[in-house]
């Protein structure tokens, strides 16, 4: 086993700035020639904590960005109009781009169509709720209106 600073985060490891102990293969196959990772010396371990450091200043401001935007979305209700049928079924379905191009209309906050989860797809007019979430600590409900423009 070997230490080593993570120099990126590294999906089941850790986070940029995180000493972790890793197999010797691991580190010298994957991490070290990738420039995922350096070994853990005394000069080095002390930049890691300098890392660590602008990790969590820059995630305390992001957490904070999210709430910002969260609360902003949260109380509103945002309208989407769809081709829908006599019966208020959809011609197809509402996206995430959809919802997400409609919030931008609605209010000028542009998000990722990746942060905007749809539990179920969405077929019929009427109010439905999907999640958004823009950081690991922040989720939040959207509601949305589906009405029909024909």
């Amino acid at each position: 086993m070997i230490q080593v600073i993570l120099r990126s985060d590294v999906v089941g490891l850790g986070k940029r700035g995180d000493i972790v102990e890793v197999s010797d293969g691991h580190a010298r196959n994957f991490l070290l020639p990738k420039g995922k990772a350096m070994k853990a010396t005394a000069g080095a371990v002390a930049q890691a904590a300098k890392m660590r450091r602008s990790r969590d200043l820059r995630d305390a401001s992001d957490r904070d960005a999210a709430t910002t935007v969260a609360s902003t979305l949260v109380p509103k209700v945002f309208s989407i109009p769809a081709k829908a049928g006599a019966e208020g079924k959809l011609f197809g379905s509402v996206t995430s781009s959809d919802i997400v191009a409609a919030i931008e209309e609605q209010t000028g906050i542009v998000l990722d169509r990746k942060v905007v989860h749809i539990d179920e797809q969405i077929k019929t007019t009427g109010q439905h709720t999907v999640t958004a979430a823009l950081h690991a600590d922040v989720s939040f409900p959207i509601t949305i209106e589906v009405v029909s423009d024909s």
